[in-house]
C-alpha cells in the first residue's frame, strides 16, 4: 500500500476516534451501571492501578525517546506500542471505574486545592488533545514518513509525557480523600 493511501486510511479513523473517545468517556463517567439494575460493587481497587499504569507509561515514552536517539529504531517502535498499550488499557480500567463509584471530591484547601485543580483541568483537556497526536504520530510512522513522523512527535511526546505524569499526580493528590 502506498504511503499517502495509508495516511488516507486512517484518517477518517484518527478523526472518528479523536471525537468518540472523549465523548464515551464523557457519557460513561455519568452513566453508573446500578442506575440499569445491576448491582455492580465499586471498582476501588482500579485507581492505584490505573495511576502505576500511567506511571509506567511516562517511563516507555522516555525509554522510546532514549532508544530512537541511540538509533534503536526496533526497540523504539515497541516502546511505543507498549505506551499505546498502556493508555488503552488505562482508558477502560478509568472508564470501569467510573461506572461503578461516585467521583471523588478533592479534600484539600488553601493553595494545594488550587494546585490540584490546575494540573486536574490541564491534565483532561490535554488527555483529550493527545489522542489524535498519537494516532497522527503514529499512522506517519506506519505510513514511513519518518520526517513528518519526527516533527509530530516533537509535539506529541511532551504532552503526552506530561498527561501520563499528571495522571499519577492527580491520584496521589485525591487518594487520601477515596471512601
Amino acid at each position: 500500500m502506498e504511503n499517502n493511501t495509508i495516511e488516507q486510511k486512517y484518517n477518517k479513523w484518527i478523526v472518528l476516534l479523536s471525537i468518540a473517545i472523549p465523548l464515551a468517556v464523557a457519557v460513561l463517567f455519568k452513566v453508573k451501571l446500578k442506575d440499569f439494575g445491576f448491582d455492580v460493587t465499586p471498582l476501588s481497587f482500579l485507581p492505584p492501578i490505573y495511576a502505576t499504569i500511567n506511571g509506567i507509561t511516562a517511563v516507555l515514552l522516555v525509554a522510546a525517546v532514549l532508544a530512537i536517539k541511540n538509533g534503536n529504531r526496533k526497540r523504539h517502535e515497541l516502546l511505543m506500542k507498549m505506551a499505546i498499550g498502556c493508555s488503552v488499557a488505562f482508558l477502560v480500567m478509568y472508564v470501569a471505574y467510573h461506572m461503578t463509584a461516585e467521583s471523588t471530591k478533592y479534600g484539600g484547601e488553601g493553595v494545594l486545592k488550587y494546585v490540584y485543580f490546575f494540573i486536574l483541568i490541564t491534565h483532561i483537556f490535554l488527555s483529550i488533545a493527545i489522542i489524535p497526536l498519537v494516532l497522527i504520530t503514529y499512522v506517519r510512522a506506519l505510513a514511513s514518513k519518518f520526517d513528518k513522523h519526527k516533527k509530530i512527535a516533537k509535539i506529541t511526546f511532551p504532552i503526552w509525557l506530561y498527561v501520563a505524569v499528571t495522571g499519577v499526580i492527580v491520584y496521589l493528590m485525591i487518594s487520601p480523600y477515596y471512601v
